[in-house]
């Protein structure tokens, strides 16, 4: 765990240094108040923010979706680019989006970033390399007909969604191919449209969200590294993306993209809304936790206004 008072500083710091003049929203739900706008971000530029992590020092890395950028936003408010993955050739067109797609990210504590990257060739979609400082390499390949998208890091293994597959892959952090690891109707979508999304693991399992069937879901590690059967968590989360774990139990904050919300699901798969629109939501796509804090990026895909990056305190209870 995390030393909570620390951390709760470095947020508050982050939040201060680039919120400015923000007015914190008044419609949020407990367990989540105090809701501000860390920084806006600009459409125009392409700066659609898909998945975040959170470094040690309070920065936070975005995936900017559609500009295939990797941002990093520092405590005082700077944003830089880190890398840029090469453009697919014109007239590319990647499934679901119909354009090249940069999905989630991980950060190791050496400061090496691995993005996965949906381009519609198969020379580019994959998992990517950016080691700290460097140029971008890809280093596991996966098919042209995939969007890979959430992303999570467990004992060596990195493991993606696929929301056009309708699977969850595995790669050694080592090196080695990419390989389906659980495929399953629970992950597959309709004809169109996306469905295994966001992904995390908890207490050797793999958690992804169905964003077609609006289910939360959960996948048992076995002790040999193989997939248990899947089972659902929660149902009725609307077109649910990315979801963030509220502290020591099983309680996760999810995003309704299209219904610009974020809700609580409780461990018995109950579920309430706790942030809107009204709170500054804009398709909301990712959530990351540190501390007290959750930062929840917003990539403003259909409502076309005011793509941004959130805060919220998750209050005691």
């Amino acid at each position: 765990m995390h030393n909570i008072g620390r951390t709760s500083i470095l947020a508050a710091a982050l939040t201060a240094a680039v919120a400015g003049l923000a007015i914190p929203a008044s419609a949020a739900t407990p367990p989540l108040d105090d809701v501000r706008v860390v920084r806006h971000l600009d459409l125009a530029a392409g700066r659609q923010p898909e998945n975040l992590t959170i470094e040690p020092d309070g920065s936070i890395d975005l995936t900017m979706s559609f500009s295939h950028q990797i941002d990093r936003l520092t405590p005082d408010g700077g944003l830089d680019v880190l890398a840029t993955l090469p453009a697919p050739p014109d007239g590319t067109s990647a499934p679901l989006t119909g354009r090249a797609f940069v999905g989630g990210i991980v950060r190791l504590p050496d400061g090496t970033r691995y993005v996965l990257y949906s381009a519609g060739t198969d020379d580019l979609t994959g998992l990517w390399r950016i080691p700290p400082g460097g140029s971008p390499s890809r280093v596991a390949a996966m098919p042209g007909t995939s969007v890979p998208n959430g992303l999570a890091l467990h004992h060596g293994f990195l493991y993606a969604s696929d929301s056009a597959l309708g699977a969850v892959w595995r790669i050694p952090l080592t090196g080695g191919a990419a390989t389906v690891w659980q495929e399953s109707p629970d992950l597959a979508a309709g004809s169109g449209n996306f469905g295994a999304n966001g992904l995390k693991i908890r207490d050797d399992a793999v958690w992804v969200t169905n964003m077609d069937r609006g289910t939360l879901l959960r996948i048992p590690i076995g002790c040999h590294g193989g997939p248990g059967a899947v089972r659902t968590v929660a149902t009725g989360l609307g077109t649910v993306d990315d979801f963030a774990f509220t502290g020591d139990d099983d309680d996760v904050l999810v995003t309704n993209n299209q219904g610009n919300e974020v809700e609580l699901v409780r461990t018995d798969g109950s579920h309430t809304v706790v942030l809107t629109a009204d709170d500054g939501l804009q398709n909301p796509t990712s959530l990351a936790r540190r501390g007290d804090t959750v930062y929840i990026a917003d990539a403003a895909y259909f409502t076309a206004t005011d793509p941004n990056l959130l805060s919220a305190r998750i209050l005691n209870r």
